[in-house]
């Protein structure tokens, strides 16, 4: 079962790229104190992640910090590498927080780990959104079919 509405976030460790390499980023750093927009998508230069998922923040970026939103974040179940590889390429480098969830260690503890070993990737996050106030969440979107259809930053806008 998923964490929801209410919960508190998971204590975890991110890795993020800085200009002096990999750090460790403990998730209370990342939500405590702030309001933070934050989208899991299964994986890094995916398909649907790529080129629909991560354009919707960007597209709505300004007006969603407009909204009083001190950081978005994008996480997924890669590396640092790749996840700093792939915020260049899509252009979000500097604009949205790329999170790398190596182990899955959140995404298991928020309830959100899926299984996509069918198609060649393992243990992946399940692709979704959320709005976190000092580390407790305000707003759950839980996508339960493929596609960017409540987890986009449309969405997120409005739920602001």
């Amino acid at each position: 079962m998923s964490l929801t509405v209410g919960d508190r976030v998971p204590q975890a460790e991110f890795f993020i790229m800085t200009p002096e390499g990999r750090k460790k980023l403990p998730s209370s750093e990342v939500f405590n104190g702030k309001k933070i927009v934050l989208f899991g998508v299964p994986g890094a230069f995916t398909g649907t992640c790529h080129k629909l998922h991560v354009p919707s923040y960007l597209l709505n970026l300004d007006q969603i910090k407009a909204k009083g939103v001190d950081t978005v974040a994008c996480l997924a179940v890669n590396d640092a590498d790749v996840m700093h590889a792939w915020s260049k390429q899509t252009g979000a480098d500097g604009k949205i927080l790329f999170l790398a969830d190596g182990n899955g260690d959140f995404t298991r503890a928020m309830g959100l780990e899926r299984d996509f070993s069918a198609g060649g990737m393992g243990k992946r996050s399940a692709r979704y959104s959320m709005i976190v106030e000092n580390g407790v969440i305000k707003k759950m979107n839980i996508e339960d079919k493929p596609g960017v259809n409540v987890s986009g930053g449309d969405t997120i806008l409005e739920q602001l």
